[in-house]
């Protein structure tokens, strides 16, 4: 391994290779912090660029830092937009608007620029220690522990809904699940519930249906509210710096989320989303008392959790496809499609045959991860100023970015009438005080749980794969603790404070 570290980092710091991760890190921060063109779209497009560079460590670091660039600066939309363009930064909205409507909006971009950098760099060096062991663990995955893993996420469903919100947050993840079943099924090209539409053949896209739930409704409350696009006094971005207090908070958020959303990285087909999920999900479960309260209201740990996850899953999905060929996501199968281009064979034998290339991305990883810190922070300032724009501009360029991105996504102009309709039933539903996230986590995590639970069901000829596989039934265990064990403890609370009243 030390001799591999010794190869990867003279191929690393050639000025050839560092330029090609600073190109990247921009290009990838840039169109990361555009609703609607997420590091699929811009890796698709870099492509060509790659294949025409021609070496193959260059073009795989430059392919690399517009990866974790765009999940880096797809978290500016959703804090001072409630705009998330990319899956990973769904849940980074939760906490970063509400703290941007607080007028805290350049602390908020602090703290995700921190929490990203320590989540990409734990990732990267547990990368470089555990990627060969790592391989053979992620083949013990398969159809039926992927769908067990999906259950896990939809079961820590209650940790996005507010005190009292349990039973709303589960109609709206019904709802998210049932739209994920529009279009083609699991194992057949039929199409279901299209009305004949075949812009629907293909079912929903989640760029839409983001866009519908969070950024949409946002520049209609504008119009409706104009006091809510204020953002403090003068519109002069303060509190950038975040104290001791807060930097000793949120280090074992940084510490524990880098850590399982690196592991959650390493599993094909899992990736940065349903690291954020659950990252998100585990912070809120094991708060306690007003801590727990202000999730979803502005927390810091709420906002450090799925923003270290995310980042950390991204370096985390390079070890399937590095170690084992197996793409864990629509970008790294682009990469994939790349690495073939390049004529470099991912697998097993990659590190032996062409050590140069492995090493080189992991040494790019860390240092893409400071590069992106040192040029994201001292922007915080400029960056954050998006929120001062008067309310007459902010409210086009909203809806300018909010359609562009539907469009965009599918190239589609049917888009933006589901667009427009998802939007005013979003509106509707947020008047209600019906929580919105459920509705997308369960749309995103519905598609991969039907996928997985058909294929099990039919290689396993039925229910036999629970039993079958010890993985898949303590995955199920573990979902189920998720779900009773926050019921307990709110029953438990409710009695011991009946208990103090009766004292009284």
């Amino acid at each position: 391994m030390i001799e591999g570290l010794l190869i990867g980092l003279s191929a690393a710091i050639s000025p050839f290779n560092l330029m090609m991760v600073v190109m990247g890190c921009v290009v990838g921060t840039l169109i990361g912090m555009l609703p609607g063109l997420g590091p699929m779209s811009i890796i698709a497009i870099m492509i060509p660029v790659a294949i025409g560079i021609g070496d193959p460590t260059a073009a795989l670091i430059l392919l690399s830092g517009v990866y974790y660039g765009a999940i880096f600066g797809g978290s500016t939309s959703s804090i001072l937009l409630n705009a998330p363009g990319v899956a990973g930064t769904v849940a980074t909205s939760f906490d970063g608007y509400p703290m941007a409507r607080k007028g805290q909006a350049g602390k908020a971009l602090t703290i995700a620029a921190i929490a990203s950098f320590a989540g990409g760099t734990i990732g990267a060096i547990l990368l470089m220690i555990f990627a060969p062991a790592l391989s053979s663990v992620a083949l013990l995955f398969h159809s039926a522990e992927y769908f067990a893993l999906m259950v896990v996420g939809l079961s820590a469903i209650a940790a996005f809904a507010g005190t009292g919100q349990v039973a709303k947050a589960l109609m709206m993840t019904i709802l998210g699940l049932m739209l994920g079943t529009v279009g083609e099924g699991a194992l057949s090209n039929t199409p279901r519930f299209t009305f004949g539409m075949m812009d629907l053949q293909s079912g929903f896209s989640f760029i839409t249906l983001a866009m519908a739930m969070f950024a949409l409704p946002e520049a209609l409350f504008l119009v409706m509210n104009p006091a809510r696009a204020a953002t403090g006094d003068s519109g002069k971005i303060t509190g950038m710096r975040i104290t001791g207090a807060e930097a000793r908070s949120i280090a074992p958020v940084i510490g524990r989320q880098s850590v399982q959303g690196f592991f959650i990285g390493v599993l094909p087909g899992a990736g940065a989303t349903i690291a954020s999920f659950l990252g998100y999900a585990v912070e809120r479960n094991i708060a306690k008392g007003a801590e727990q309260a202000e999730f979803g209201k502005g927390s810091i740990k709420g906002l450090a959790a799925p923003e270290t996850a995310n980042n950390a899953a991204c370096t985390g999905s390079f070890v399937p496809l590095l170690t084992l060929g197996i793409p864990g996501s629509g970008t790294t199968a682009i990469l994939l499609g790349a690495l073939l281009a390049l004529n470099v064979t991912p697998g097993p034998r990659l590190m032996i045959d062409t050590p140069d290339v492995f090493w080189a991305v992991i040494i790019s990883m860390y240092i893409g991860n400071l590069v992106l810190l040192i040029l994201n922070l001292p922007l915080i300032p400029y960056i954050a100023k998006i929120l001062t724009i008067p309310r007459t501009f902010l409210i086009p360029f909203i809806l300018f970015f909010t359609l562009m991105g539907s469009y965009l996504g599918q190239n589609n102009s049917t888009e933006l009438l589901i667009l427009v309709g998802f939007g005013v039933i979003a509106t509707i539903l947020r008047f209600a005080d019906y929580p919105l996230a459920p509705l997308l986590i369960g749309f995103i995590l519905g598609v991969m749980l039907e996928n997985n639970f058909a294929r099990a069901m039919q290689l396993y000829r039925g229910f036999d794969f629970v039993l079958e596989r010890p993985m898949t039934l303590g995955l199920l265990v573990l979902a189920a603790l998720l779900v009773i064990l926050p019921s307990f403890r709110a029953y438990r609370a409710r009695k011991r404070a009946e208990g103090v009243a009766d004292g009284d």
